[in-house]
């Protein structure tokens, strides 16, 4: 019971922090920022957000930065919509799974090809 409860507050936050970034106005947090993964801790503290975005790794870390640095507005507008004990402390974590899915799904259309011309 626990861990579907963990995990609705996993994709609330989600769902929440998706909406919020979108406002937000700081000149690092540009392009397609998009939130892959919450994970909350399991006394509800802290919850490690993973986001992606395409393009230059660099670009990613000052989105990072940008992200960190508006934590504490980000938390306290959770705390507004959720209805919960504690709002947990945002901690914001590079994601690269997208790129990596992309990276393989490139390899695979070259086996593909190379395939077919066997």
């Amino acid at each position: 019971m626990a861990n579907n409860r963990k995990g609705r507050i996993n994709e609330e936050i989600l769902r929440e922090l998706s909406s919020l970034i979108r406002t937000l106005k700081d000149p690092r947090i540009t392009g397609m920022v998009s939130i892959t993964h919450v994970d909350v801790t399991p006394d509800m503290r802290y919850a490690r957000v993973f986001v992606s975005r395409l393009g230059d790794p660099k670009e990613l870390a000052a989105c990072i930065k940008g992200l960190k640095s508006a934590g504490g507005y980000l938390r306290r507008e959770l705390a507004r919509s959720l209805t919960i004990r504690y709002t947990p402390e945002l901690v914001f974590v590079a994601d690269d799974s997208i790129e990596y899915g992309a990276h393989i799904m490139e390899l695979l259309e070259g086996l593909e090809e190379t395939h077919e011309q066997d």
